[in-house]
């Protein structure tokens, strides 16, 4: 069932979503809070965009060039819908490609950012029947080697690459970035709640950047079930 909400507590942004489907979740309203947008950004390319909570949420904090690409048309046609609701067609364009088969000039954009799928594929791994979940959850039609390679290519020198990922994954993430030319400058660990393991990672690297990486403070999720005074100031405000 196609729905349109607020998104989260955006009260003045509306998104389309099916609820039978895959929907977006707070990582994907975190990291487009998290990246640095220096003020000499132009062009910003959000890799599995999903139906657009990065671009949308990016709209409220630059003025610059975003593009969503998405590689499920079904999915891809929800972002367009958001973005036409919400009057923001002239900043954010959405392509509904497989980012691998895209040919965007090399180094021609800012920041690249992406809240890909988290999971790796092998014979242990549980596999949902729905396609949707499927190509958003498992690396089935993007891994992360693959995503970081696409970064490097269209990243100009000294551009930020933003990513929302597992902590788990964090090693593999770092290792990866270094042998393609992307260093990772910043981290934040999100937990659910206080004195509970952290399920989320932000991280932040540079193209061609040097070595020297900074840890944020934790972000702590929920408190007495509610969203935290900490997440809450995420919602207020442009930066």
């Amino acid at each position: 069932m196609i729905v349109k909400n607020d998104l989260l507590y955006y009260e003045n942004l509306k998104i389309y979503q099916d609820n039978e489907s895959f929907v977006f979740s707070l990582d994907s309203v975190l990291l487009p809070k998290f990246i640095d947008i220096p003020k000499s950004t132009r062009k910003i390319l959000d890799i599995g965009t999903g139906n657009a909570p990065i671009p949308l949420v990016l709209s409220t904090r630059t003025s610059a060039k975003i593009v969503g690409v998405e590689i499920q048309s079904d999915i891809a046609e929800l972002a367009r819908k958001s973005v036409l609701e919400n009057h923001l067609e002239s900043q954010i364009e959405i392509v509904a490609e497989d980012i691998k088969k895209t040919t965007y000039e090399a180094e021609s954009f800012d920041i690249v950012l992406s809240n890909p799928p988290y999971f790796k594929v092998d014979e242990n791994s549980y596999l949902s029947e729905k396609k949707s979940k499927l190509i958003a959850r498992h690396e089935v039609a993007l891994d992360l080697e693959s995503l970081v390679k696409i970064a490097t290519k269209y990243l100009k020198h000294n551009g930020i690459f933003g990513l929302v990922h597992r902590p788990e994954r964090l090693a593999d993430i770092i290792d990866i970035c270094r042998k393609n030319k992307l260093e990772v400058k910043k981290v934040q660990f999100v937990y659910p709640k206080k004195n509970e393991e952290a399920n989320i990672v932000l991280v932040e690297a540079v193209k061609n950047g040097k070595s020297g990486l900074k840890v944020l403070e934790p972000i702590i999720t929920y408190e007495n079930g509610k969203y935290t005074e900490q997440i809450m100031k995420y919602f207020k405000g442009s930066e």
